[in-house]
């Protein structure tokens, strides 16, 4: 099957979190020999400000160690979508994405029925800026994936899409799994970028005050922290180390006894059931997580196996210093939380999905193996 996507970028994960499952996805429909074209704007911002801040290194960096993944760059002004789209068999339009492209992409789809075409949700815009979401034009849609039930019923109930899947983000277990005997650190690291300040007050709650009370040892990285946050982090004895390339995320858990995860506000207030993709990383490397209160609503994980859930912050410190003195918790929430990832919630799960999806709607999901003289060899994909 060809497959074309168009996302904000795969190159960059520079504040831009989508392109980790993004990059997963796509690995694993090409490794079941799926053609898979990937579209990037030349001037996305993530990219953009990847490079300002160091330079083209981790684009060359990016190619080493994804060599399966390119990406074709494009100007919006001359792009050519009915030449990008020729052979297409799928289309899948994330939602970081221009909304004229969207729109262009769905004219494509009306005027052509070979394809099938499906857009791809995966933030909390839809209950915090539905005014924005509202300048996607989907009428010639064939359903939109979103990566949470809630998102996906509001979908369906504003009549915007006629049809519409949940379809949760996961991790990339090839590169996502557990380092065994690195050098420890550090106590706690917590990678998250800050955002839009939507959990300014549950950063100091959950991770710098427990770290200053305990006191911890261990590292803060991220993007777009403001100056006040950076002198937060410094008082509460965090080194604060900016931008990580994410594929360098499970040497840094390797180095530490245990992470925090800490929801924005929206998905704590009005997105029940949506943990982002950097719990599914950190369970997937088997380090043990610590959460701030958000509600699994839709039974993806065992809190209390997989990971601890802090109520509040005297809660988080309690239970960040078990962690860290009881080595028999710490194995066990390590051990179960890999477990459930790797039973449930890895890219290959989600291509299985996507991919039952697919021929839901008619598509042709056969894949392609090479034979030992070059010859492709269609296999029916599950």
């Amino acid at each position: 099957m060809r497959i074309a996507l168009f996302c904000h970028s795969i190159v960059s994960d520079w504040n831009h979190g989508n392109a980790h499952f993004l990059r997963g996805v796509s690995r694993e429909l090409i490794g079941r020999g799926h053609d898979v074209r990937i579209f990037e704007p030349r001037n996305g911002w993530s990219r953009t400000n990847l490079i300002a801040e160091h330079g083209v290194q981790p684009l060359a960096e990016f190619a080493r160690v994804f060599p399966e993944l390119t990406s074709t760059l494009y100007d919006l002004e001359t792009l050519d979508v009915d030449a990008a789209l020729d052979g297409a068999d799928l289309v899948l339009v994330h939602e970081w994405n221009d909304p004229r492209l969207v729109r262009r992409v769905g004219l494509c789809r009306a005027r052509s029925r070979t394809f099938r075409l499906l857009f791809h949700d995966t933030h909390h815009r839809s209950v915090t800026a539905s005014g924005q979401m509202a300048r996607y034009d989907l009428r010639h849609y064939d359903g939109v994936l979103a990566y949470g039930a809630v998102i996906r019923d509001i979908y369906l109930a504003q009549g915007r899409a006629q049809r519409a899947w949940t379809w949760h983000e996961a991790a990339d277990v090839r590169i996502f799994r557990p380092l065994i005997g690195r050098e420890r650190c550090g106590d706690v690291v917590w990678i998250g970028n800050w955002g839009d300040g939507e959990r300014t007050a549950d950063l100091s709650e959950y991770l710098l005050e427990p770290a200053r009370t305990l006191p911890l040892t261990g590292s803060l990285f991220g993007v777009r922290y403001p100056t006040t946050a950076q002198r937060a982090i410094a008082e509460a004895g965090l080194p604060y180390r900016g931008w990580v390339a994410n594929h360098r995320v499970p040497e840094i858990f390797a180095r530490h006894t245990v992470t925090v995860h800490i929801p924005r506000r929206p998905y704590v207030d009005a997105l029940p059931g949506i943990p982002t993709i950097r719990p599914f990383e950190a369970l997937a490397c088997g380090i043990p997580l610590v959460c701030s209160r958000w509600d699994d609503a839709e039974n993806l994980f065992r809190p209390g196996d997989d990971f601890l859930v802090a109520r509040n912050g005297r809660e988080m410190c309690a239970l960040l210093e078990r962690v860290l003195l009881d080595r028999d918790l710490a194995r066990h929430l390590a051990l179960h939380g890999r477990r459930t990832i790797l039973e449930r919630h890895t890219c290959a799960h989600r291509v299985d999905e996507l991919l039952h999806i697919a021929a839901e709607l008619g598509s042709d999901t056969t894949g392609f193996d090479r034979a030992a003289d070059g010859r492709a060899v269609a296999r029916m994909v599950p």
